[in-house]
């Protein structure tokens, strides 16, 4: 303890219970007192004595001055960025308690119902104890996914698929298992914002090559890829259908990714969670549909966006290759259990007829065609069409994205309503690209996206940085 005299200390009065502080380095004590203290007083107050600390020895009462800092985050930490569709919900937050309606159109969070046998199957739930299921999943669940994946010419046997929660999870495990600090990857962008945040997770680095809007976000040059390609490149990531672009690559495209991964001897990361909606001609191809590379990839997936079940958070790690497999079997050890009610749940959207994704995918269908009429009818604004997923990104006459958004919500409102999009920066690497454009989610039905979308003129008309 450290006897210590009250004197130049700061006090406010609060109320009626006056509160001192006393200050030392950065450590700040904080107590009551009956009175208020004033420079002259020479009470005395016993505290906990700092970490480190210089005391004069002729007085031992008498602190000189102290060495402690606070602890630092990690530089992990300070590096991971924060999410540009989630960054933002503070103000939307306040934009609602002051009674404006907010039109969601920067996350995809399907706002289509469940299978009907998912939700029946959690309400009847009969277990008396809701226990941990196997690291890897449960196997009823993992051969019924085999069905499943054989209707897109993937065959698979249950050992080469692992259970996680949620396809973010399968994105890290991949990563912790397959590269070693530094190690690089190479990643298309515009990309899923998280993508970053799970390679700094695992220490790795993302390298970026660009897409543009002019091209519809196509897969950039082969050459430029091989730019790109040292001794520190361990694998190359794409997500398709895109998010955020809705971009489906070509069997053309994917040929050259295959080329890339045999020459270089790379893994291939592929996020194919949005298979199922591809509105155009153009032929779904996996990743696992890629012949002479099946140890090189990993495919990622989740029903989230399938069966509109993000809560749930179930996906899948997919991989031939059994020394991946092992290895991220121990990840899945440490974190012991996939969701239990989830697996129940998706399990149970298996045995849906086709009839509910019929109905998703048309829906989906309608509204893209909607919104890209209805966007680039706006003056100034520029979407491409996008071919899969539930995105688009779109180019905005304002001259920064960040600030457009946020002002939508803290400053603009038409007729009481405003919107919530994700500024595209946030699904680049490259500083400076996405400075004027949004990323919108069309997970809205037609008459909240007209509405949306009317409000959307407004504020690019009322917008001060309007270009």
């Amino acid at each position: 303890m450290l006897q210590v005299l009250l004197k130049d200390t700061i006090s406010v009065k609060r109320g009626l219970s006056p509160i001192t502080f006393i200050q030392f380095g950065t450590i700040r004590y904080r107590f009551h007192t009956n009175n208020r203290v004033k420079k002259t007083d020479e009470r005395k107050l016993l505290l906990p004595l700092p970490p480190t600390y210089r005391r004069d020895r002729k007085d031992s009462h008498r602190l000189l001055s102290t060495r402690f800092t606070m602890p630092e985050i990690s530089q992990r930490g300070f590096e991971m960025p924060a999410s540009p569709i989630r960054k933002l919900a503070p103000l939307s937050d306040a934009a609602k308690a002051r009674g404006t309606k907010v039109y969601h159109l920067n996350i995809g969070q399907p706002d289509l119902p469940s299978p009907r046998a998912a939700l029946e199957a959690i309400r009847n739930i009969d277990r008396t104890t809701l226990e941990y299921s196997p690291s890897d999943g449960y196997r009823f669940y993992r051969e019924n996914l085999t069905a499943y994946y054989r209707k897109y010419d993937i065959e698979l046997k249950p050992e080469e698929i692992i259970v996680t929660a949620g396809g973010s999870e399968a994105v890290l495990y991949a990563f912790m298992a397959c590269l070693n600090p530094g190690d690089e990857i190479i990643v298309p962008e515009p990309a899923y914002a998280n993508y970053m945040a799970f390679a700094i997770s695992a220490g790795a680095v993302i390298r970026t090559l660009p897409s543009t809007i002019e091209s519809g976000f196509a897969l950039p040059h082969i050459d430029d890829f091989e730019q790109l390609i040292n001794e520190r490149t361990k694998g190359i990531l794409i997500c398709n259908p895109n998010n955020p672009t809705g971009y489906v690559y070509t069997p053309q495209e994917m040929e050259q990714i295959r080329l890339l991964v045999l020459k270089y001897n790379l893994y291939l990361f592929s996020d194919e969670v949005y298979r199922e909606f591809i509105y155009n001609d153009t032929p779904y191809i996996s990743a696992c549909h890629l012949k002479d590379v099946e140890e090189h990839v990993v495919l990622i997936d989740s029903v989230s966006k399938r069966y509109s079940e993000c809560g749930i958070r179930i996906g899948a790690l997919i991989t031939r290759n059994r020394k991946v497999h092992d290895t991220v079997m121990k990840f899945c050890q440490a974190r012991l259990s996939p969701p239990l009610i989830g697996q129940i749940a998706a399990n149970a959207s298996l045995q849906e007829n086709g009839s509910y994704m019929q109905h998703n995918f048309d829906e989906y269908k309608s509204r893209r065609d909607f919104l890209i009429e209805r966007l680039n009818r706006i003056p100034g604004v520029y979407s491409p069409m996008p071919q899969g997923a539930f995105y688009t990104l779109a180019r905005l006459p304002i001259d920064d994205a960040d600030r457009f958004c946020s002002w939508c919500l803290s400053d603009f409102s038409f007729e009481g309503q405003t919107i919530f999009m994700a500024p595209a920066t946030g699904f680049y690497v490259t500083a400076g690209l996405g400075k004027n454009e949004v990323r919108i989610a069309y997970v809205l039905n037609k008459s909240d996206l007209e509405k949306a979308l009317v409000v959307l003129e407004k504020a690019l008309e009322a917008y001060p940085g309007r270009r």
